[in-house]
């Protein structure tokens, strides 16, 4: 299993409720699920100018992950995500 950190910084919350609808079947089309989401988010070493939305997302292997942000079947649903706020996805493989 591969993981990947997404974080919004919600500045159009109807934006984010469209793609909280849509999102489990986008990631599901890829292997990928929603492991954590959260707003409460604590940092225990360091300082982050921002956070957000926080969500750790599991897939079998990083080429899933990969598939799934670059689907271009599902540009509308990640356009609703980036259109939510400051988007930011990092994979952890």
């Amino acid at each position: 299993m591969v993981y990947a950190y997404a974080n919004i910084i919600v500045t159009a919350p109807e934006s984010l409720a469209a793609y909280k609808e849509k999102a489990g079947d986008a990631l599901s089309k890829h292997g990928g699920r929603v492991v954590q989401a959260t707003p409460q988010q604590t940092v225990l070493e360091g300082t982050r100018s921002e956070m957000g939305l926080g969500a750790i997302l599991e897939f079998e292997t990083a080429e899933a992950a990969k598939s799934w942000i670059n689907d271009p079947e599902l540009a509308e649903v990640h356009a609703l995500r980036r259109g939510a706020g400051k988007s930011t996805v990092t994979l952890m493989a």
